[in-house]
Parts: C-alpha cells; sequence; structure tokens
C-alpha cells in the first residue's frame, strides 16, 4: 500500500512535468484511478498463488508445470482485464463530474497488459514469500532429544535415534538405533501426541514408525506391508494407507 501510493504520486507529478497542456486534475485521476484498480485486482494473484505455488511447479514431471502456467496465464488476463475495465470507470466517472470531454481509452490492452505482467509477478512473488515465511514461523522447532523415563531413570535420546515405539500393554516400548528397547509407562496414543509432529507416523495400531528413518518398505499380501527401518522392522497395516503414503514418499 504505501508502494502504491509512492509510485502514484511519482508519476503523477511526472506526467504534470511531461504534459503542460492537460488540466491539473487529469494526471492525478489517471494514476488514483489505476492505483484503485490494481489494488481491487490483487485478489487475483493472491488466489492464484494459493491455487498453484511457484514451488509446486518444480515437480517431477509435466503435469505440474501445465498447471502452473495454465492457472497464473488464466489470472493474469483476468488481473489486467479487472485492472483496465476499474480504472477506464474510473475515469470515465471523473471526467464526466469534471465536465470534461469524454475519457477515449484507445486499443491500449496490449499495452496495459504487458505492465500488469511485471505487476502480477511481483505480487505472486510476495504472496508466495509472505506464505512461506508465514508457514516457516509456524512450524514447530523440533526438539533435539526426548525424555524415555525408564522407570525412575530418564533416558535423553535424539528423536533421529527413536526408530519406532511400540505398544507393550501398559507400557510402550521405544526401539532405539543403538539396539537398546526401553520401556516407559505410558500409552501409544499419549506419545504419538508428543512426536507426530516431528514425523512420527501411527502405522499400526499397536505401531508408531519415524518416517525419516525408513529404509525400505515391503509388502506382506492382502494389502499389508513391512517398513524397514535399519535393523528393526515393524509392521504397516492396511488400515493405515495414510500412513503407507506418507512413508513411501
Amino acid at each position: 500500500m504505501p508502494a502504491t501510493a509512492v509510485v502514484t504520486v511519482v508519476n503523477s507529478l511526472s506526467d504534470l512535468a511531461d504534459l503542460p497542456h492537460v488540466q491539473r486534475w487529469e494526471p492525478w485521476t489517471w494514476e488514483i484511478s489505476s492505483a484503485l484498480a490494481i489494488l481491487v485486482a490483487t485478489v487475483i494473484p493472491w488466489l492464484a498463488t494459493a491455487a498453484a505455488p511457484p514451488d509446486e511447479a518444480a515437480g517431477e514431471g509435466w503435469r505440474p508445470k501445465l498447471r502452473f502456467a495454465a492457472v497464473h496465464l488464466t489470472a493474469l488476463l483476468l488481473f489486467s482485464a479487472l485492472h483496465v475495465a476499474g480504472f477506464v470507470l474510473i475515469r470515465k466517472l471523473t471526467y464526466a463530474a469534471m465536465d470534461a470531454d469524454a475519457y477515449m481509452f484507445g486499443n491500449r490492452f496490449i499495452y496495459e497488459l504487458r505492465k500488469d505482467l511485471i505487476s502480477y509477478c511481483v505480487y505472486v512473488g510476495t504472496f508466495w514469500l509472505l506464505g512461506s515465511l508465514r508457514r516457516r514461523r509456524d512450524e514447530p522447532v523440533r526438539p533435539v532429544s526426548f525424555d524415555i523415563r525408564d522407570g525412575a531413570r530418564i533416558i535423553r535420546t535424539s528423536l533421529s535415534d527413536i526408530l519406532a515405539v511400540s505398544s507393550a500393554g501398559n507400557y510402550v516400548e521405544f526401539w532405539l538405533a543403538d539396539g537398546r528397547r526401553p520401556l516407559m509407562r505410558a500409552t501409544l496414543a499419549a506419545i504419538e501426541v508428543e512426536l507426530e509432529r516431528f514425523g512420527f507416523v501411527r502405522a499400526h495400531r499397536s505401531w508408531l514408525v519415524n518416517a525419516g528413518a525408513v529404509t525400505g518398505l515391503r509388502p506382506d499380501g492382502s494389502g499389508d506391508w513391512t517398513v524397514e527401518l535399519g535393523a528393526v522392522e515393524a509392521p504397516v497395516s492396511r488400515r493405515y494407507p495414510q500412513a503407507l503414503e506418507r512413508l513411501k514418499k
């Protein structure tokens, strides 16, 4: 908004200096009407960026790139059309109110489209950057370690060293990369609440696995799978299809 105001004032003063034969209110009308119309039209690149963010275009294959191009080409044309229609309407109304000759836009849409392309790209880049910064700010800070309370003892271990967690009656069993299997009195559901934010996936009613530690997957038939976590293996139930898709990534 401040940048738009600055550009409007600078362009208006430049027009007054370059076009001494026009009425003094005309350059201000041209620039203010353009600024108001483009601010309204800004909703289009905002929606287009949400629907097809630039980072998705980097995906494998041609489909993401084709979708990105189609969404943003359509949005650009809508953005420019709304911008032009808006400022032409405002200028016509202003010229009529000033009892001046009718405002004539002429055949200048391609000229305006070229300028709007720059504005559109700036808006998309800005919205994408702000969205990325917001998502990064909202991401939970990954803790360095997790405390496993094994009786009166506390075992502080790195999250990356926890390969899986399994249910063991009134306890849960932690499967660690160094081969240790400490027990902790808790439910698997409670541990899932603590660890799911950090890449742990419920793959079975009795198993929670570290998606970042997956070294292999193999089908067992009937839709069930086994996930390999180094030397540790854990079941993946067909009743958890979303977990399987996540572990495959």
